[in-house]
C-alpha cells in the first residue's frame, strides 16, 4: 500500500481546516508498530484540533487527525506485536503531534500499543475509545480513593457528552446510585436508559454560594469545570472523592479550602494522555469485564471521514450526545 485515504488537519491562510487527502504512507508516522485502521472515534480533543477553536492543539502541520485507532497489525519490529495482532492505540501524542487515526493506516511507537482485551472488538474499543477509557481510569481512581456504592449517590455532571455517558452506564452496572445533570431537557430518556437513577435539569438548578452547602454526594464526575465544579466541591459528603476530566464550563476553579479541611474532599485529576502502562492495560482490562458498558449500541453510532467536518461543527455547539466511531476500512 503506497497511499491512503487520510482526514488530513492543514494550516493555511491563517486558519486551521481539514480534508481528506491521499497520503504516501512512507510519510505517515513514525513507530515500530503499522497497523491497518479499522476504526477511530470523535472525541472534543478531536474537533477542537480540526477546526482551531479554542487555540491551536496540534503542535505541527499538515497532520492526520484522530487521537484514537483499533486496527490489525501489518508488521512491527518490536517482538512484543506481530501480524494479525488486534490493537488499541489512543492517547499520547496521537492527533496532536504525530499522526492519528483518521487514516487507513497508522504508524505508532510500540510503546503507545495495548493488545485488544479479550471481551471487545475492535468496534467496541473505539465506541469506547479515549473517552470510555477516561471513564473507567476516573472509576478506577475514586474507587481506589474510597468510592462504594455504600457510600451515596454519584453525581455526573455534563451527563450527555461522551465519557460522561460512558460513566453512567458503568457506575449504574457496578450498583452506584447516579445522579445526572444536563441541560438538555429532550434527553432524559437517554440517560435514563443509561441507569441514572436521578435528573437535574441544569438550567433550573441554584449553585448556591456559600463557603459550604448542603452536603449531597459520596463521588461526582465533572466534565464541566469552572463555576459547576466549584460548586461541587461545597456540595460533597465528608471524604467525597470528585474526578475533573473536563473544561466545557471554563478553566478558572473558584472554591475555597472549608471542602477540604472540613469535610476531607478529594479532588483527583483524571489524565488519559499519560498514564502508566501497567494501568492503562488494567483499566482496558476493567472496560471488556466489569466496566463494560452495557448499552454500547445506544451510546454510539458510527460516521465516516467524509461526515467528520460537520459532526466537528456540532460538537462544538453541544449539539450531540454519546459517541461517534469513524469507519475507517
Amino acid at each position: 500500500m503506497e497511499h491512503c485515504k487520510a482526514y488530513r488537519i492543514f494550516n493555511e491562510n491563517n486558519g486551521i481546516a481539514g480534508r481528506i487527502a491521499d497520503v504516501p504512507t512512507a510519510e505517515i508516522g513514525r513507530g515500530e508498530v503499522v497497523l491497518q485502521t479499522a476504526f477511530s472515534s470523535v472525541n472534543f480533543k478531536d474537533a477542537l484540533a480540526a477546526t482551531g477553536v479554542g487555540g491551536k492543539i496540534i503542535r505541527n502541520y499538515p497532520l492526520i487527525g484522530g487521537i484514537d485507532a483499533a486496527g490489525t497489525v501489518l508488521s512491527s519490529s518490536d517482538a512484543r506485536f506481530k501480524a494479525g495482532d488486534e490493537v488499541i492505540c489512543t492517547s499520547y501524542d496521537m492527533g496532536v503531534a504525530h499522526d492519528g487515526g483518521y487514516s487507513g493506516l497508522c504508524r505508532v511507537p510500540a510503546d503507545w500499543v495495548v493488545p485488544l482485551p479479550k471481551g471487545l472488538s475492535l468496534f467496541d474499543a473505539m465506541a469506547l475509545g479515549t473517552a470510555g477509557y477516561t471513564a473507567g481510569l476516573a472509576v478506577e481512581l475514586l474507587e481506589l480513593n474510597g468510592m462504594t456504592p455504600a457510600a451515596g449517590k454519584v453525581l455526573v455532571n455534563g451527563a450527555t457528552g461522551g465519557v460522561a455517558s460512558l460513566a453512567i452506564d458503568m457506575l449504574a452496572g457496578k450498583g452506584y446510585a447516579v445522579t445526572a445533570i444536563t441541560g438538555k431537557t429532550a434527553e432524559h430518556d437517554y440517560l435514563r436508559g443509561l441507569g441514572a437513577a436521578e435528573i437535574l435539569d441544569r438550567n433550573t438548578m441554584e449553585f448556591g454560594t456559600r463557603p459550604l452547602e448542603k452536603p449531597l454526594w459520596a463521588a461526582a464526575f465533572d466534565s464541566v469545570g469552572g463555576d459547576q465544579l466549584g460548586w461541587l466541591t461545597r456540595t460533597m459528603q465528608p471524604h467525597g472523592v470528585i474526578g475533573s476530566f473536563g473544561n466545557a464550563g471554563g478553566i478558572e476553579l473558584k472554591t475555597n479550602v472549608l471542602p477540604f479541611i472540613l469535610r476531607g474532599v478529594r479532588l483527583i485529576g483524571v489524565d488519559s494522555v499519560a498514564t502508566p502502562m501497567a494501568l492503562r492495560k488494567k483499566v482496558w482490562g476493567r472496560l471488556a469485564t466489569d466496566l463494560k458498558p452495557r448499552h454500547l449500541d445506544a451510546i454510539a453510532h458510527t460516521i465516516s471521514l467524509t461526515d467528520l467536518p460537520g459532526y466537528f461543527e456540532r460538537m462544538i455547539k453541544g449539539e450531540i450526545r454519546g459517541r461517534a466511531v469513524v469507519r475507517i476500512l
